[in-house]
């Protein structure tokens, strides 16, 4: 499954080959941050779905990053230490922020789709 999966707070997840699923925010998301100069990122470890796992500074707020699933952090984007930028520059490639393997891996599928997503910002706008 290539395709992207979405949370209604505005992160992207996708599952790679080997099952892990990659996390960032999306391009909604960064536009209305601005300007990212700080991401902290999460520990190596279980988290609970919900749970408050990575912080995001920009010029204009502080954000959170809630876990998606129920899963542990296996990898973290260490690029993002030194260059916060690349969240803005390329927020749905080298800007992600980790790596978890799922708790539930068909949980993934229940998150939103493209068209779900693109449903909610339209009503946000």
């Amino acid at each position: 499954m290539s395709e992207l999966r979405f949370t209604v707070e505005h992160e992207w997840l996708r599952v790679e080959a080997d099952g892990s699923v990659t996390v960032g925010i999306t391009p909604f998301a960064q536009n209305a941050l601005g300007d990212v100069v700080f991401v902290q990122l999460p520990e190596l470890t279980t988290y609970a779905r919900d749970a408050e796992v990575s912080v995001l500074e920009s010029v204009k707020a502080a954000s959170s990053i809630n876990m998606p699933l129920d899963g542990e952090v296996v990898e973290v984007n260490t690029e993002l230490d030194a260059s916060p930028e690349l969240v803005n520059e390329d927020a749905l490639g080298a800007g992600w922020f980790f790596r978890f393997i799922p708790a539930d891996a068909g949980q993934v599928a229940e998150l939103l789709d493209q068209q779900a997503y693109d449903n909610l910002i339209a009503a946000q706008a």
